[in-house]
């Protein structure tokens, strides 16, 4: 590092801190205000790196974050809303180990196999992190020899996508699933998955929503009747899956230039996957010349004209589409898909950890915030005997909501509380912190929620600060005279107003002010 190379790095270091200032004053992204610091960081790493003490950079993993206490509030709220939901419908809970054996992730993904994180070989067994809840659950069943639960798992996955973060892609995340598993007559569990997709998107206030469904056997009825030869099927499926981020034309382009499709058998799957509907597109597709000869599709379609049947007893119907062009990538689905999309696009979030998928810079599509479907074969693979245990669940893209949900928090001027804390117990007065740890004290005992601040005479301003500042609604303030009168003095924060109340009232005093 001669002097000349410090000099140029000095001024590297200069430029990329103005750079850093602009974007904060500009208010730009987070993300983007991120990038350009962790170069500043890189930059003055090298100064550092001179004195042969290489300049740790402190910052989180590839493709994760940390969650702040007000986030965690919000990531709170919505488990909430979820969890309460899935205990409405009956639901029981589960937990699995965060890796499992190589071997049961194995073969499960199709093309997305590569995405699968590998732990380093100990000697032992060969592991690798838990890729989503679904494969786990099928372990356990299996393993367990369970042929009947409704279970919901919140938990978190590990994928090594290369992240944009921008677009939501973490590496790490929390995936929310709930699923029912058991031999039953058709389409009844389907319609509840489903009802619990809308009732939850609802309860979360994020906007309008369509949820889209289709079939995978309607799928690869309709890809054999167009001429899609039987081992083309699933990377076939995985290029329409696309069309939710890519126009028609592009797709198509795929499917003939890289997975080798004829032009004409291109087409012909152009015309079935621009359909949509509801019952009467199934009806109308079982009259489908090509399609009625299909026996998958029949079975299908079938089985749709029911599920509308049963959602419209559910009353979810006015947000359900069926959709010929959903496709689902996974390769473990037998029968009906699903995926729920939020219809309003946020200017705002084009630079947030909203996108997944379907993005155009202008007005971003928030994508799919909820998705799932039956996969009856999933268990049979784990079993020695082969025996099946049929399932459908759905899985709630709860980080995607996070996004929102935060976004939505900035945009509103309302703060987010990050405790709960009812009262602060405070004194105006000088050596009284032995009554204020009392009184705090008998306040616990009662299951109220209070603080105190930890000096010994604090300013009475810098105690009603610290309300202000956390949105403690309460003081009681305790003094000598209050002392003598055996009451204490509660003053309301945000209003002002003060009220003497009589120690033994306080209590039920606090607890009716902050319900």
């Amino acid at each position: 590092g001669t002097m000349a190379d410090k000099a140029q790095l000095q001024e590297a270091i200069k430029t990329q801190g103005e750079v850093v200032r602009k974007l904060k004053s500009e208010k730009a992204s987070k993300e983007k205000i991120d990038e350009e610091v962790a170069k500043l960081l890189q930059l003055k790493a090298q100064l550092g790196g001179d004195e042969g003490k290489h300049a740790f950079v402190l910052k989180t993993a590839k493709g994760t974050r940390d969650y702040n206490p007000k986030q965690m509030a919000i990531r709170e709220k919505v488990f909430n809303i979820i969890i309460s939901c899935f205990k409405r419908h009956g639901a029981e809970t589960i937990d699995t180990p965060v890796f499992e054996l190589k071997e049961t992730l194995t073969g499960k993904y199709g093309e997305d196999s590569k995405l699968i994180y590998d732990l380093k070989d100990q000697g032992g067994e060969l592991l690798s992190l838990r890729y989503d809840l679904t494969v786990p659950f099928a372990r356990y069943l299996a393993m367990n020899k369970i042929t009947n639960i409704k279970r919901y798992h919140i938990a978190k996955v590990y994928r090594r996508d290369n992240p944009a973060m921008t677009r939501g892609r973490y590496r790490e995340f929390y995936q929310c699933d709930f699923d029912i598993a058991g031999q039953y007559d058709a389409m009844i569990a389907d319609a509840e998955c489903l009802k619990i997709v809308y009732e939850i998107l609802n309860e979360l206030d994020l906007g309008d929503f369509r949820i889209k469904v289709n079939d995978r056997r309607i799928l690869d009825g309709m890809f054999a009747v167009c001429g899609v030869p039987d081992e083309k099927f699933r990377t076939i499926c995985s290029t329409v899956d696309k069309l939710d981020k890519m126009a028609w034309e592009d797709v198509k382009k795929e499917m003939v230039n890289e997975k080798g499709l004829s032009e004409d058998v291109g087409d012909r799957i152009g015309e079935y996957v621009s359909m949509q509907g509801g019952q009467d597109l199934a009806e109308r597709l079982l009259q489908d010349r090509k399609l009625s000869q299909n026996k998958q599709a029949c079975a299908g379609l079938t089985d749709m004209k029911l599920l509308f049947s049963y959602l419209e007893l559910f009353q979810v119907t006015d947000k359900v589409v069926f959709d010929l062009s959903l496709a689902r990538g996974l390769d473990y689905y037998t029968g009906v898909i699903y995926e729920a999309i939020l219809s309003q696009t946020i200017p705002a979030l084009v630079s947030t950890p909203a996108e997944q998928n379907g993005a155009d810079e202008a007005g971003v599509n928030v994508g799919s915030v909820a998705g799932g479907g039956r996969y009856d074969g999933l268990v049979g693979m784990f079993d020695p005997k082969g025996r099946k245990v049929p399932c459908v669940g759905v899985s709630i893209g709860i980080e995607r909501i996070f996004s929102i949900m935060e976004q939505k928090a900035e945009a509103s001027s309302e703060k987010v509380r990050t405790t709960e804390t009812q009262v602060l117990v405070a004194s105006a007065q000088k050596n009284l912190l032995e009554e204020r740890l009392k009184l705090t004290n008998a306040l616990w005992n009662e299951g109220i929620k209070a603080e105190v601040l930890y000096k010994k005479n604090p300013k009475l301003l810098s105690q009603l600060q610290h309300c202000e500042e956390t949105g403690i609604p309460l003081v009681a303030i305790l003094g000598e005279q209050e002392l003598k009168d055996g009451v204490v003095k509660l003053r309301n924060v945000v209003s002002r107003e003060e009220v003497d109340v009589p120690r033994a009232d306080l209590v039920d005093e606090i607890k009716k002010r902050t319900l």
